[in-house]
């Protein structure tokens, strides 16, 4: 467990983030259970097409208007121009074969008039699934030093971190460059720090989050193990999926990252370690010691 003592760097949780449906809207919210596959509910489902693909705002930019919203195991999903949905999220099947990038895993389809939804909406055919109960799906082991870390249907990681500083340092470039600025949620990440300096999160071994409030011996430690590639979902605007190409171009002058061989990276993905849960609250104090080559 994390010695505050050693910290280096020190703040807290300034917002929380599900994202229920891959590549869809998020959701703000107070708090979140951690689970061994991330925050509860975080990329739970998934649009696949006709060959059991995902599908995402790479070739859809209009997914991020579909906001879902949960209570007491319903999953309701709103979206311009179309009536509400409500989807049972224990939807039991069929089953099929699914694939998220090189993995391909068991999956539960959702009733046909969900689907039919979707399609209308995104106007193209596709299929809501969720990951069947004996699927397993892990990171990748060169990152995690061997540990099993199970996900859902997020791109590799069960977390994704980012911290505020990191958005207000590209936001100034931004404006320098005559661009608006860009909100936080363009990055998708499920914890947003507030009180790192810009890009701390890349030098720290591990995110360490206090439980229990002020005082708490009880801390949580998420290594942060790989940087986030980007691609040009972060151009999308969340607010009007409106695509441009400034965030990109301006990552693409200072975010290369040798660990990487070069990719554009920002933010940094991390997995729950075994035994590792709670409940991460908005608030919750972080930290980590930074780490010296």
């Amino acid at each position: 467990m994390a010695n505050s003592d050693f910290f280096d760097v020190t703040g807290h949780i300034g917002q929380l983030w599900v994202f229920p449906i891959k590549s869809c809207a998020g959701i703000a919210v107070q708090s979140a259970r951690l689970l061994p596959t991330g925050l509860e509910h975080d990329r739970a489902f998934m649009l696949v097409d006709g060959q059991g693909d995902f599908i995402s705002q790479r070739e859809i930019a209009r997914m991020v208007l579909v906001q879902p919203a949960i209570a007491e195991g319903v999953m309701t999903v709103t979206a311009p121009g179309m009536e509400p949905l409500a989807v049972d999220m224990a939807f039991t099947g069929p089953e099929r074969a699914v694939r998220v990038w090189d993995d391909q895993v068991p999956a539960l389809q959702a009733p046909d008039a969900v689907n039919a939804w979707f399609s209308a909406f995104l106007q193209t055919a596709c299929t809501l699934v969720r990951m069947a109960p004996q699927a397993l799906r892990l990171a990748s082991k060169k990152w995690t030093g061997g540990a099993d870390a199970p996900t859902q249907f997020a791109d590799g990681f069960p977390v994704l971190v980012v911290s505020r500083a990191s958005v207000h340092e590209l936001n100034e470039r931004l404006t320098q460059a005559g661009e608006a600025p860009v909100v936080a949620e363009r990055f998708r990440a499920n914890i947003v720090v507030e009180g790192f300096q810009s890009h701390d999160e890349d030098r720290i071994e591990s995110l360490s989050v206090q439980q229990g409030g002020p005082g708490s011996q009880q801390w949580v430690d998420l290594p942060l193990v790989k940087p986030c590639a980007r691609c040009p979902i972060p151009d999308i605007d969340p607010a009007t999926a409106a695509s441009g190409t400034s965030v990109t171009d301006t990552l693409q002058t200072y975010r290369h990252d040798d660990r990487l061989d070069g990719a554009v990276t920002f933010g940094m993905n991390a997995y729950v370690p075994a035994g590792t849960g709670g409940v991460l609250r908005v608030g919750d104090a972080v930290g980590g010691a930074l780490q010296f080559d």
